[in-house]
């Protein structure tokens, strides 16, 4: 299967019968697809960013088998929601000693390729804090366009987080207590290589996050006031695929035909977000995996009913296509729906288990609104 850019009319007077879809990566998926690296590479030399796990596993080795002598450099210490703490100089070193290689391999989940992203950006002095200022203050700030940037070719080992077909990588300070979104142009991936046969070994709480991250992404494209008829549909097929396959895969988490209908969901659901954004449901999450530790996709999936009822009477095609994935008759059977499938997964919906006193539920929700994540939730009938 291979996805190249799709093209809309573009909207440039926000008239609502004008709408773009575009998405400029070349995606390679099924099972076996993970071969198809060299030809991506071509005669490129490369740099390898992946989980730690991936060379126990034995994923290192048949990438270096692969690739040969084009392979001139492998990290493997890509720890969960990346920090410029240690991407700094992990960024310098690579810069420094491998600046010739134009080519950045990210193989792993989210954490891995948006770690690969951060090395993409050539600074005029190769140093790491001239592209956090960047973060920080684009305006004061800016990065020279035709620098020397290399080029990502994302393989997620998870299916989840649609950061193989997004610009976007969330980069952490801790120490700060704040988050930076990377997207700059050559941050979109150049290719994206999907092979459901790199997901067998994902432990059960990897695969319930990142499959619950999946479902966030397809369900905020829906209650999106970017949404438009291409995200749409790839969202609310990625969003039935999801509550149908990931319970299923968890009981039995061998089966490639689970592996596989959950990638290709994941990777609609990336397709779908990769032009509308995120919204609410995430807006609300950063906070509490920065002071919380909680993963990413528990994070931006707990809120989900909750979200939802709010999303409901705004818009009937999108009331419609939400009672179509739930198979309900009304907003409160849908929300009811959405609840006992996280439930059944073991995925709490109550605020108050995430850090959250039920008394501060509601202003989180206000303040999350006016974040830019959040002004992409659905407004109301005009």
């Amino acid at each position: 299967m291979r996805f190249k850019t799709v093209v809309g009319i573009e909207n440039e007077d926000n008239d609502v019968n004008v709408w773009k879809f575009h998405n400029p990566v070349d995606v390679r998926a099924g099972i076996g697809a993970l071969e198809r690296l060299p030809e991506l590479v071509g005669q490129r030399d490369a740099l390898l960013v992946a989980f730690p796990e991936a060379e126990p596993l034995g994923m290192v080795a048949r990438v270096r088998a692969m690739l040969g002598d084009r392979l001139v450099a492998v990290e493997t210490d890509i720890r969960p929601n990346p920090d410029v703490r240690w991407l700094a100089p992990m960024y310098e070193r690579l810069w420094r000693e491998h600046g010739g290689a134009r080519c950045v391999i990210a193989l792993g989940g989210g954490s891995s390729i948006d770690a690969a992203k951060a090395m993409l950006t050539a600074t005029p002095s190769g140093r790491f804090d001239e592209l956090l200022d960047h973060l920080i203050d684009p305006k004061a700030a800016p990065l020279p366009a035709d620098g020397p940037h290399r080029a990502l070719i994302a393989i997620p080992t998870t299916a989840g987080t649609g950061s193989e077909v997004t610009p976007w990588a969330t980069l952490w300070d801790a120490e700060r207590s704040r988050k930076h979104s990377l997207h700059l142009p050559w941050t979109w991936p150049e290719a994206a290589i999907v092979d459901p046969s790199l997901m067998v070994s994902l432990p059960a709480g990897a695969t319930l996050a990142s499959g619950l991250d999946a479902l966030s992404h397809a369900l905020e494209s829906l209650w999106n006031v970017h949404r438009n008829p291409v995200s749409s549909s790839l969202a609310a097929d990625a969003a039935r695929a999801i509550v149908a396959t990931l319970p299923a895969l968890l009981r039995e988490p061998r089966r490639l035909d689970l592996r596989e209908a959950l990638a290709v969901a994941a990777l609609q659901a990336g397709m779908a977000f990769s032009n509308t954004k995120t919204a609410l449901a995430h807006s609300l999450s950063y906070d509490i995996t920065l002071t919380h530790g909680t993963a990413h996709g528990i994070a931006c999936s707990f809120s989900l009913p909750r979200v939802m009822r709010l999303a409901f009477g705004r818009d009937a095609a999108l009331d419609a296509q939400l009672l179509a994935i739930f198979e309900a008759t009304d907003a409160d059977g849908a929300v009811a729906a959405l609840e006992r499938f996280l439930a059944a997964l073991g995925v709490s919906t109550d605020p108050a288990d995430y850090g959250i006193p039920p008394a501060d539920w509601d202003a989180r929700v206000e303040q999350a609104l006016r974040g830019p994540r959040g002004r992409n939730f659905i407004k109301a009938y005009a």
